[in-house]
């Protein structure tokens, strides 16, 4: 497994990317954006792309906030986020950056190319769906919702794959119901997937041990979200990942 800097620029600063290859792979090949959680670049987020990597795809961690800058911990992190989502010129651009970074890349196959996100970055995933992008799918993991908008919603170009935990405090079932009544408006091919008990960050295991309140990870619940992501690849890639 191969990580590569790859840096790009959008309207405002200049971006560190770290694209995620397998080296047994070779061609063009689909391509995947993956936005990190609101700490930006970090393990997980590398740990989801290699596994993605090995799979056959080129995987672009996405730089959130600028020259590969992450947050020590979570209050830092919300900071970032805060002030990124204060403006959402700034921040669809900066999701727009990345995807075309991706899709210029000469091991991607730019008409195959897809968006995922864990936390913020699954919130950024359908952002960046938002704003008409050539995505075959776009998939949150435990993403916010509330960003959506129902007459940007109808621009959205990929099939969308929503999961979500039934005990996550932080995007209430409320707001899921408020996404599903904006989507339900449009033509758009999109699912959402509830996995019961599973609190926010529910694909991490960095959280086993964090005591992080609102958070927890499910093992059962990542298992399942995994395998419908790739159930949702193989039906736009026309592949056989599993």
């Amino acid at each position: 497994m191969t990580q590569t800097p790859l840096p790009y620029r959008d309207s405002t600063a200049d971006l560190q990317g770290i694209l995620v290859t397998d080296d047994a792979t070779s061609g063009r090949r689909p391509g995947i954006v993956l936005f990190p959680d609101a700490r930006g670049i970090g393990t997980h987020a590398i740990a989801c792309a290699e596994r993605l990597a090995g799979l056959g795809f080129a995987v672009l961690v996405a730089d959130l906030y600028g020259s590969g800058r992450t947050a020590p911990d979570v209050p830092g992190a919300i900071k970032l986020m805060n002030e990124l989502r204060a403006d959402e010129e700034r921040w669809r651009g900066r999701a727009q950056a990345a995807h075309l970074a991706l899709s210029g890349h000469d091991a991607v196959d730019a008409m195959r190319l897809a968006a995922i996100g864990y936390c913020f970055g699954g919130t950024t995933a359908l952002e960046l769906a938002q704003t008409g992008a050539t995505l075959a799918a776009a998939v949150s993991f435990h993403g916010g919702l509330t960003s959506l908008k129902p007459d940007r919603a109808a621009h959205i170009k990929a099939k969308v794959l929503v999961c979500h935990g039934a005990a996550d405090t932080l995007v209430t079932m409320a707001q899921l119901a408020s996404f599903e009544e904006h989507m339900s408006r449009t033509g758009v091919d999109w699912q959402v997937n509830v996995y019961g008990r599973a609190a926010h960050g529910f694909t991490n295991p960095e959280l086993v041990d964090a005591a992080l309140p609102n958070h927890a990870y499910d093992a059962a619940a990542d298992r399942r979200s995994w395998a419908a992501m790739l159930g949702l690849f193989e039906e736009v890639f026309g592949l056989k990942l599993r």
